[in-house]
């Protein structure tokens, strides 16, 4: 059964351009070809435009497990390290059916 995983990340105002260019150009290509991963959207709040989710469907635990433990995982946090003052929230959530 698919597994959807959302980062809650708050960035800060003078960083928003850096993490959206940073999730196009480095993370989301490394998400979407991890073994496993069916799909991967940065969403924007509107109300708090700093606020972000990513968003990913998984195709199951199994394959989120794989994928933190994968080059291209450690590549994609050390990508978002560069965020100063950036702070995130993982959870996974099950599809209902």
């Amino acid at each position: 059964m698919p597994v959807v995983r959302l980062i809650h990340v708050k960035v800060p105002a003078d960083q928003m351009a850096a993490a959206e260019k940073i999730w196009r150009a480095d993370c989301a290509p490394l998400m979407e070809t991890a073994p496993g991963c069916l799909s991967e959207r940065l969403l924007q709040c509107n109300e708090e435009p700093g606020d972000y989710i990513s968003y990913s469907e998984w195709a199951d635990e199994a394959a989120i497990d794989a994928y933190r433990k994968s080059r291209a995982h450690a590549e994609i946090q050390r990508h978002s390290r560069l965020l100063q003052g950036a702070r995130a929230v993982v959870k996974t959530y099950s599809i209902i059916p």
